[in-house]
């Protein structure tokens, strides 16, 4: 038999081995849970990821007290090494035909940001600050238009819930530091993510107050190759002044090579 002395240190070591296996089980626990809300936020930007394609759509923009403006533009995007590159231009109405917002799209900075305005003859960079900024009056904002850098946000796994049927992820992305959230235009956002294609259904915008701001919801998704996804309507709530943007694409293609000269600030003016 053993003596007391032993059977208390037995006790003890097999105390302190439980808590340590707890504590590597927390950590490492958190560590998935963590990088799980990760992985689920860049498989859902992969998913819509096209590299080349060609758009038209238009842009509703409703008040609050329901009086409605209409924008149609076109868009084209490009891959060019590393940069996807995007060149967006307004062909009514007449009062803002010609306007153009050109964007360099990197994967691992900033991305940069050009407008024409055909009123000024001008083409301007948009800095830092005014990529939260409105979208040409719409409750979309300039950053709303470039795919957000992976790499500026925290992610967070908050839960799971059903949206209309459908099994889907609560992901939280918060900016890592105040420049990151100015120049997006929010503190942070909780999107609502498929858990059988990653296809992101609804996002909410909160502001630096921590007060919900915008919801955007994502639908009429359409499978464009064997991989990717594209939604073609697209509504942004501004739930402060009661304004609606609504996104709809009329007609969208892949697959085209464009001239990379067609994506410089300078080819803005044409």
């Amino acid at each position: 038999n053993m003596k007391p002395s032993q059977n208390n240190r037995l006790f003890i070591k097999r105390k302190v081995g439980v808590f340590i296996t707890a504590l590597w089980l927390l950590s490492s626990g958190w560590g998935l849970f963590a990088q799980s809300a990760d992985q689920i936020s860049k498989k859902a930007a992969d998913v819509i990821d096209l590299s080349s394609m060609t758009m038209d759509f238009t842009i509703n923009i409703r008040d609050s007290r329901g009086s409605e403006r209409v924008r149609q533009l076109t868009m084209i995007t490009g891959q060019f090494n590393d940069v996807t590159k995007t060149l967006i231009r307004f062909t009514a109405p007449s009062d803002v035909k010609g306007t153009a917002l050109l964007i360099y799209d990197y994967e691992e900075k900033e991305d940069d940001m050009w407008i024409y305005m055909p009123a000024l003859k001008k083409v301007r960079r948009i800095i830092s600050a005014e990529r939260g900024k409105s979208f040409m009056g719409s409750e979309f904002t300039n950053a709303d238009m470039s795919k957000p850098n992976h790499a500026d946000f925290h992610y967070e796994l908050k839960g799971s819930d059903t949206y209309e049927g459908k099994e889907c992820w609560i992901v939280q992305a918060e900016g890592k530091d105040q420049v990151i959230k100015r120049a997006n235009g929010y503190s942070r956002s909780v999107s609502y993510i498929d858990k059988e294609n990653y296809l992101c259904y609804k996002t909410e915008y909160y502001d630096f107050s921590d007060k919900l701001h915008r919801i955007r919801i994502t639908s009429d998704y359409k499978k464009i190759t064997e991989t990717s996804y594209f939604a073609y309507h697209t509504t942004m709530e501004n739930v402060k002044n009661g304004r609606v943007s609504e996104m709809i694409v009329n007609q969208l293609e892949t697959g085209q090579k464009y001239r990379e000269s067609l994506f410089s600030p300078n080819a803005l003016p044409q």
